[in-house]
């Protein structure tokens, strides 16, 4: 991942930057802002706040539209297929711009050409959690477990290409392990198979596991970010435990359709640093740990997507799932 996601640093030269470069006539009507997952998930919540707030500065509302289905690229392709003029945004992440190219072949856009990017919006680690009934204390004993019994051990993930999915591959590629994937339809019925011990391990997010391992119906054995996060301070990083390298941040970007007017992108983009600079805005992300993006202007998310489809890509092909 680039150094900017480690620093949440405000680039009040590059909002100005922007803003002068932004068309005092766009937007001409309401927004449309599309996530392509559920209502009341945290990717639904995180786009709300921010829509909320770029209405107010771009002088117009933005609507936010859920269109979930297929791993995020129902929704996902009707931005790639809407009208190029910037009123029609995507909140766009792993899934749907980096993984569904590698997983999907009857896949109906080409995010690098369908879709322009606009600004980054955040990333946010996975905390590997256990079962309490299951024997290992921390993640090197996990991985002792895992080389003890190849093909043996297995872990949860809401499905193959999903951020977790991916997450478990980086750190099995990382430790020359093996787990067997046990994917699931959703988050919440993998994360309750984890719980009560049918399966050993998952990759989840701060904010719905650490209830549970404050209950004690769960335990966390690494935090799959290079330093620790504020939502759980007491969770060692995977470099603590022994395994640097094995970090992973699920990202999340603001993309609108390909050949959007620049400056029209350029108003986007600054409205959206704007409203990631409210204290407010800061403090709800602080407390899903999820760490914001305001330097990640268009240029740098072009970058950081020349880096990250490959990546992925590669993770995927190493896992042996099958393109459908």
């Amino acid at each position: 991942m680039p150094g900017t996601t480690r620093r949440r640093l405000l680039a009040v030269p590059a909002l100005l930057a922007g803003a002068a470069r932004a068309d005092p006539g766009f937007p001409a009507r309401p927004l449309t802002w599309i996530v392509p997952f559920a209502a009341g998930g945290i990717t639904d919540t995180s786009a709300r706040m921010l829509a909320q707030r770029m209405g107010d500065h771009l002088g117009q509302p933005v609507v936010v539209e859920n269109r979930p289905g297929a791993g995020g690229t129902i929704g996902a392709e009707a931005v790639a297929r809407s009208a190029p003029d910037g009123h029609t945004l995507l909140y766009g992440s792993q899934g749907p711009i980096a993984a569904a190219p590698a997983m999907l072949r009857n896949l109906r856009y080409d995010p690098l050409r369908d879709l322009a990017p606009v600004h980054g919006i955040a990333a946010s680690p996975h905390l590997i959690v256990t079962g309490p009934q299951q024997p290992w204390r921390n993640l090197a004993e996990l991985v002792a477990a895992a080389r003890a019994r190849p093909e043996g051990l297995t872990y949860a993930s809401p499905g193959v290409g999903t951020s977790p999915h991916l997450a478990a591959e980086g750190l099995m590629q990382a430790t020359g392990t093996r787990l067997v994937h046990a994917p699931y339809a959703n988050g919440t019925q993998a994360l309750n198979d984890v719980i009560s011990g049918r399966v050993e391990v998952m990759w989840d997010y701060p904010l719905t596991s650490m209830a549970h391992v404050r209950e004690g119906r769960l335990r966390a054995l690494a935090v799959t970010d290079a330093q620790r996060v504020r939502l759980a301070p007491e969770v060692p990083t995977v470099a603590e435990a022994g395994l640097p390298g094995a970090e992973a941040l699920p990202w999340a970007a603001l993309f609108v359709a390909g050949r959007s007017p620049e400056p029209a992108i350029a108003r986007l983009a600054a409205a959206l640093r704007a409203a990631m600079a409210e204290p407010r805005v800061q403090e709800f992300f602080d407390g899903t740990a999820t760490v914001l993006w305001p330097q990640m202007d268009a240029p740098a998310l072009r970058g950081f997507l020349a880096e990250e489809l490959p990546r992925v890509a590669g993770l995927i092909a190493r896992s042996g799932a099958k393109p459908g």
